[in-house]
């Protein structure tokens, strides 16, 4: 059985604001401060793949990261788009609540109910 977890920025609202949810309803992820321990490519295309979503999706756009290392340019593909949120993973939004074999971006904060109903 796959493992609940949330990648979680105790700086962030919405992150601690999911967290909270989760919980709210006896739910106990495995918390990934991922900023401390930042994902692999590997884990963030398998991340993608349970979001069923493009890199793209994944990333803030509003990071000085973002602006610095081009990333706005379309004709980056996934996995460069990849390397980049893996070196830098303030680039990386969050929260992302992992449960039950899918994945959601939590914001706001309620999408984590999407994997619980």
């Amino acid at each position: 059985m796959e493992t609940t977890r949330l990648y979680h920025n105790p700086r962030c609202s919405k992150s601690r604001g999911a967290l909270e949810l989760l919980r709210g309803r006896g739910i106990e992820p495995v918390v990934i401060e991922y900023l401390q321990t930042p994902p692999t490519a590997a884990e963030l295309r398998q991340l993608l793949a349970l979001l069923q979503q493009p890199a793209r999706a994944l990333l803030r756009t509003g990071e000085d990261e973002y602006v610095q290392l081009g990333l706005a340019d379309e004709s980056l593909d996934d996995e460069q788009l990849i390397a980049a949120m893996s070196a830098h993973p303030r680039l990386i939004e969050r929260p992302i609540f992992v449960h039950g074999g899918r994945a959601v971006i939590g914001r706001p904060p309620e999408r984590v109910y999407e994997l619980l109903d």
